[in-house]
């Protein structure tokens, strides 16, 4: 059985502890793969080795450092159809997205920061003819990138590629769930010729990995993107060592529809803002609050649409929905589901396992689950669930739709469809949300930040925020 090895100063290596991890294909149920079962000590060997390479690359120049990740882009690119292959079975999500999206944004994130790198400018400040001031932006150092089990390479690959472009040097831990695309990266970088030391990935368990990263002294920045509790535990240790954090947590996302959107638009697309990689993404829209005038048609059109879904095989060109990522995951919805019922929640479609045939017999499947009849403050709506669950709920008025939108504790993303200009001016403005898409879903420019506000992280992704926070900026003043 294939064993996935650590990447520790430019070569493959067994954890020190030589212990694996079972890696599940959750299409089946199977074990599949090894997953190396790293600790403290490999950590430690892993930030020797960045520590080592940081004065050499950190000294490199923007232009190398470019040609190096161009390498890297383009052999992601070649690479293609393995990688969707590897992230479809690791993870469960169907095939044709894994190769149609997430594999295909791996590589635009390293070919992004690649050629970004090469326009990052700072910034000067004259006094007159009294002083000159300018800034410097320098690496910091060894960055710790954590990365989770639902988009692997798209969210590694966002993560290390702004550290690496800007000069550091990384210690990276992709998730144990779904770590078999950060292993063929590994031999992907060794191809390209990234130096030794510069990037290190270290595979493993978040309480023994995680924990020894955010902990580590020597390295001085950490960037997560996981749940909000592992977030705040990550605060916790690292701020009083004065750590730099960028943490990207959790979401419970609002779609708002008012009754004079494009109505066919608005259901398909709201079809795949709830569905999407089974639900399994941090933006996905899974509170639908709808117009009053409207409800009952929306309902009906979206229930319809959503029986439409094929859950089946990944590895099938017609399976829509997936598998869930894991058994520990599967159960978790299985319970919300459950207690939606509880509070008084009326099932609409969905609501149980999904048999599926052959091969996948053994797998974790959920159809997906529209719900009705819950009030917006239940637990329901209130907590991250991360699947294929969405509820709807009608409102009257725009202040009292706001209003549903911002009782919940995360702020990552809104949906808002309408085709009154003025309207959705107003609402994006009024929703506590760090990103809003009107009309649209998951229409990303990378330039753009991205991040949210209250339980949804601190700090800002993406184009010059991410350069800007992998860097130290040092103010100089020359007296004139």
């Amino acid at each position: 059985m294939q064993k996935i090895l650590n990447y520790i100063n430019g070569e493959l290596v067994a954890p020190i502890s030589d212990s694996y991890i079972e890696n599940i294909d959750p299409s089946t149920g199977k074990i599949y793969s090894l997953c190396a079962d790293s600790d403290d000590h490999d950590v430690a060997l892993a930030t020797d080795a960045a520590l080592a390479a940081f004065p050499a690359w950190s000294n490199t120049s923007s232009s190398d450092r470019s040609k190096v990740m161009l390498k890297i882009a383009a052999l992601i690119e070649e690479n293609l159809e393995a990688l969707a292959l590897a992230e479809s079975i690791d993870q469960g999500k169907p095939l044709w997205l894994a190769k149609n999206g997430e594999i295909p944004r791996a590589q635009a994130n390293i070919h992004f920061f690649g050629t970004a790198i090469e326009h990052f400018a700072s910034e000067a400040h004259p006094m007159g003819n009294h002083a000159l001031n300018y800034t410097l932006r320098t690496p910091i150092g060894v960055v710790a990138c954590i990365s989770p089990w639902n988009l692997p390479l798209y969210l590694f690959t966002w993560k290390i590629a702004p550290a690496l472009a800007a000069g550091n040097c990384v210690v990276a831990k992709p998730s144990e769930v779904t770590p078999m695309t950060a292993f063929l990266f590994s031999k992907i970088c060794i191809e390209a010729g990234l130096p030794k030391g510069v990037l290190n990935i270290v595979h493993g368990l978040g309480p023994k990995v995680g924990a020894a990263l955010t902990s580590h002294p020597n390295i001085p920045v950490i960037s997560f993107t996981g749940g909000t509790k592992t977030g705040a535990e990550i605060a916790r240790v690292a701020a009083p060592m004065f750590k730099k954090l960028s943490l990207e947590l959790g979401g419970k996302n609002p779609n708002i529809i008012f009754a004079d959107c494009d109505f066919e638009k608005t259901v398909k697309e709201s079809v795949r803002a709830s569905f999407t990689n089974q639900g399994e993404i941090c933006l996905c829209g899974s509170r639908i609050y709808i117009e009053a005038s409207i409800y009952e048609k929306f309902k009906s059109a979206f229930v319809e649409e959503v029986k439409k879904l094929k859950v089946g095989d990944p590895l099938l060109p017609q399976t829509k929905v997936g598998a869930i990522a894991s058994q520990l995951h599967y159960d978790k919805i299985l319970g919300y589901i459950d207690l939606a019922k509880e509070e008084g929640g009326t099932i609409l479609c969905g609501g149980k396992t999904a048999a599926v045939e052959e091969r996948c017999k053994d797998g974790f499947f959920i159809e997906p689950t529209v719900i009705e009849g819950l009030n917006h403050l239940c637990r329901t709506n209130q907590e991250e669930i991360f699947g294929p669950v969405v509820t709807l709920q009608k409102f009257e008025t725009e202040e009292e739709v706001i209003e549903f939108a911002n009782s919940n504790n995360y702020g990552l993303a809104c949906i808002l469809f309408t085709e009154n200009l003025t309207r959705a001016h107003r609402v994006a403005a009024a929703v506590k949300s760090g990103i809003v898409w009107v009309n649209c879903w998951l229409l990303r420019d990378l330039r753009t930040p991205f991040g949210g506000m209250k339980q949804s992280g601190v700090g800002r992704e993406g184009g010059w925020e991410a350069l800007r926070f992998f860097t130290e900026p040092k103010n100089v003043c020359i007296k004139l």
